[in-house]
């Protein structure tokens, strides 16, 4: 009589099992503090920032001449180069041209040949804003083009408005955007409609 084979399933070694659950363990744990080192990364559009809205005043690069802004709030509190705080707005630099455009580090003349200011609006003001640009002093008797945008930040950045107008001559003013910002944030009502500022002062 032949004797049956019964095959052992081999033993399972202890050890084994808890190598495998402590390798494991670290895995998870590895994910868990990449994850924590490694902050989402910003989406494009994104932009971390203090403000709701930024008003953009710019002209051409190396223009020596003097561009000035002029924000209007919906409670009649004005920014230019005098008031450069009124209300929630704020002008973060008056860009007098070749007048302030450079510095001095060990002796060396370094020159900005941008031409830019800002005006930073820190919250929502319903209501309508009035924004102006004025021709304050010429160093070359042109014309100067002057690029005008309105962006909404928060959430996300979004044009509201993006517009160009030329002064001629040192003195001339001009509206470059009027537009409404409602209880909710949103930007309406975006027109060119023609608003003094510059005598209010």
């Amino acid at each position: 009589m032949r004797r049956r084979h019964v095959r052992r399933e081999a033993e399972v070694d202890p050890f084994y099992d808890m190598l495998f659950n402590m390798l494991i363990a670290f895995v998870f744990c590895f994910i868990v503090a990449l994850l924590a080192m490694n902050p989402k990364a910003l989406k494009a559009g994104d932009i971390p920032s203090k403000a709701e809205y930024l008003i953009t005043v710019d002209w051409p690069d190396r223009n020596p001449n003097d561009i000035d802004t002029w924000v209007q709030d919906p409670a009649g509190n004005l920014v230019w180069f005098r008031q450069r705080e009124a209300g929630l707005m704020y002008l973060d630099r008056d860009d007098r041209g070749d007048a302030n455009a450079s510095t001095l580090v060990d002796g060396q003349r370094i020159v900005s040949p941008f031409r830019q200011e800002v005006v930073t609006v820190r919250g929502i003001v319903p209501g309508e804003f009035t924004v102006n640009v004025q021709y304050y002093q010429s160093r070359d008797g042109q014309p100067v083009e002057v690029t005008v945008s309105v962006t909404k930040v928060n959430p996300r950045a979004e044009i509201a408005f993006h517009g160009k107008l030329t002064l001629a001559r040192a003195g001339d003013e001009a509206t470059a955007a009027r537009f409404t910002i409602l209880p909710d944030g949103r930007i309406a009502n975006v027109n060119t409609l023609p608003k003094k500022l510059v005598r209010m002062r």
